[in-house]
């Protein structure tokens, strides 16, 4: 809104310093300060009412030192991450960009399933929270959303050639003439709607979708579109359910999600940059630069909470701030056309999630191989695992977030490693 505000002064009165808020940089260091802010600040008022209203944590007893102490600590926490997100950025962002809409939707809607989640297991004493298949719904009716607005939205487009839009036949929404940085010559680029994406450790550095179904030759073009959604889908609902699942301990996942974030905020900026893109021979990304803002939005948000849940918590974020934090990632991901980074840079997440697939399926093996259960892990996830061991949990947070900074970093030479 201020974002409107100012560019409506800027345009009818030309009033001195309206003008900054054209640049990205500034509103997003604006938004990192801002969102800090209304975290920290109202972060103390919604947990003393959540203490007013007792509307603390259940902890079942899991052998873990230090875990009954937690018993009562407020949840639903993650109120205070989305509050830190979403108000900064109906500040700051310009509103009409869709990659803006489309993460508000999410962070709203995931935190909608979350506190549905939260509300059922601490009003009504149901350990259970909602039924799983409630949560998977909600889940792939965000990806759904996801993936059919990058389909169909025109302002959702990426830059190639005219001759690469014309072989594969993409849709192209406008042409433009662009200068080549080698050559200093004019050449023509085409905006187009497709399925591309951004691919680590290769030379071209993008992959095609169309390839998975190019074996069907005509309908290609047709099926890649229910294959994009159904990939947004499967991304949505896995990351944003590890990062339920790292929500643990203290810090945990408000910290890794900021240095997730943060990776995430270079690649909307470098994205989003003609020049940048094209030197770093990325997928140019028109309007996606305004994801910068959303990210410093969600990095402020993270750090915010995190004032108030490093060891020991004074809240949790619950369902309503993990499941959210997942799906932004998730979201982010996809729109910016790195979501086949995922592995690497949620690393964090995914060997959580693996630690606890990995214990399930070797218990039910063993079990009915031996007749006896046998685990892998002393407990899982794996931040259980060393709790077990006797390591203390901020020790495991901080860390798992020195891992997740290492694994941010190699995420960002993957630009330049082919």
């Amino acid at each position: 809104m201020l974002y409107h505000f100012f560019e409506f002064l800027e345009k009818n009165f030309d009033l001195p310093g309206t003008g900054l808020f054209k640049f990205l940089t500034f509103r997003a260091g604006l938004a990192i300060i801002l969102s800090l802010g209304i975290t920290m600040i109202f972060g103390s008022k919604i947990i003393r009412y959540l203490k007013k209203k007792q509307i603390g944590e259940s902890v079942r007893d899991l052998g873990l030192d230090g875990q009954l102490e937690k018993q009562g600590t407020p949840t639903m926490g993650g109120i205070i991450i989305v509050l830190g997100i979403v108000i900064p950025c109906l500040l700051l962002s310009d509103l009409t960009n869709i990659y803006i809409q489309l993460l508000l939707m999410v962070t709203v809607w995931m935190a909608v399933i979350g506190f549905v989640d939260d509300y059922i297991k601490v009003f009504r004493k149901d350990k259970d929270g909602l039924s799983a298949k409630f949560k998977i719904l909600g889940q792939i009716g965000v990806g759904l959303i996801i993936g059919v607005v990058m389909l169909a939205s025109d302002q959702v487009v990426v830059r190639v050639s005219v001759e690469e839009a014309v072989q594969n036949n993409y849709e192209i929404i406008r042409v433009v003439e662009s200068s080549d940085l080698n050559t200093d010559e004019e050449r023509e680029m085409a905006y187009v709607k497709t399925t591309l994406t951004n691919i680590p450790f290769f030379k071209e550095n993008s992959f095609d979708y169309k390839v998975l179904v190019s074996f069907l030759g005509d309908n290609t073009s047709r099926v890649v579109g229910i294959v994009f959604v159904l990939i947004a889908i499967f991304i949505v609902t896995a990351v944003s359910n590890a990062a339920n699942l790292t929500d643990g301990i203290d810090g945990l996942a408000a910290g890794v999600s900021a240095i997730i974030a943060s990776i995430l905020g270079v690649f909307a900026y470098v994205s989003g940059h003609n020049i940048f893109a094209e030197y770093l021979n990325i997928l140019y990304l028109p309007f996606s630069g305004e994801l910068v803002i959303f990210s410093a939005c969600f990095i402020g948000a993270c750090l915010g909470f995190l004032w108030y849940n490093a060891f020991p918590a004074k809240v949790f974020m619950g369902d309503t701030g993990s499941l959210a934090l997942g799906g932004i990632i998730a979201t982010l991901a996809i729109v910016l056309r790195k979501e086949l980074l995922i592995p690497l840079l949620c690393g964090i997440f995914l060997i959580e999630n693996l630690s606890v697939l990995i214990q399930v399926a070797w218990f039910k093996y063993t079990k009915k191989k031996y007749g006896v259960g046998r685990r892998v892990f002393l407990m899982a996830p794996l931040h259980h695992h060393y709790q077990k061991m006797g390591m203390h949990e901020s020790t495991i947070a901080t860390r798992f977030w020195i891992v997740g900074i290492l694994l941010g970093v190699i995420t960002v030479t993957t630009l330049k490693i082919r």
